[in-house]
């Protein structure tokens, strides 16, 4: 009986340790996330004008993956990816793991925003067949893959999703060796031949959250 009101009491006692930390943690990824704020929004919603993607409830496997690639100089050097090139100095403010980790963890908590269509001309009917090799990674419904390493793209915004194939399909990533992810990405891109093919897949993608 001793030991089981011990036990208990240890329980509580560990758990009324954590839940502050788990506060300020809450806290300080709120805080964390103003500056963020002034290109992605308040609630991630994004903003096209600065070409800053919606990044509301991403994974959080994921946003926490490319922030420290932004921080290690994986995204974010290459000359011309001018917005990654804005990004690395926005990464490099979190100066510990453990602010990285409470400003992903915000991101992720955000709920998820419905992204107005920008593109014309693209059709599904046609990128539903070229989106078969995206699914292999992605998902079938664009839902992602945390084994694979792949985002979701489902809710994405489709000009976000135009620019990143771009970039891709130049070389602007997916060229160093060392972000083995991007560099699987960029013959998948390749394989589209031009803008129209990239406006037919996301014209499909943009159907799973129909």
């Amino acid at each position: 009986m001793a030991k089981s009101i011990a036990g208990s009491l240890t329980v509580l006692l560990a758990l009324a340790l954590v839940a502050p930390a788990a506060s300020r943690a809450e806290e300080r990824g709120e805080a964390l996330f103003g500056l963020c704020s002034q290109c992605h929004g308040d609630a991630g919603e994004g903003n096209q004008s600065f070409a800053a993607p919606a990044i509301a409830g991403l994974p959080l496997w994921y946003v926490q993956g490319q922030l420290r690639k932004f921080r290690t100089g994986l995204r974010g050097r290459h000359f011309d990816d001018l917005e990654g090139m804005r990004m690395r100095p926005m990464s490099r403010t979190l100066r510990t793991d453990a602010d990285l980790d409470a400003v992903s963890s915000h991101v992720a908590a955000l709920p998820a925003v419905r992204t107005a269509a920008t593109l014309e001309g693209g059709d599904a009917e046609r990128g539903a067949a070229a989106y078969a090799v995206c699914a292999s990674c992605h998902g079938q419904r664009g839902e992602g893959s945390q084994e694979q390493s792949s985002p979701p793209l489902v809710g994405m915004s489709d000009w976000y999703l135009l620019h990143s194939l771009q970039k891709f399909k130049d070389g602007v990533r997916g060229g160093d060796l060392n972000d083995m992810t991007a560099v699987m990405m960029r013959p998948m891109a390749m394989a589209l031949a031009d803008q129209q093919a990239m406006k037919d897949v996301i014209a499909y993608i943009a159907t799973f959250s129909k």
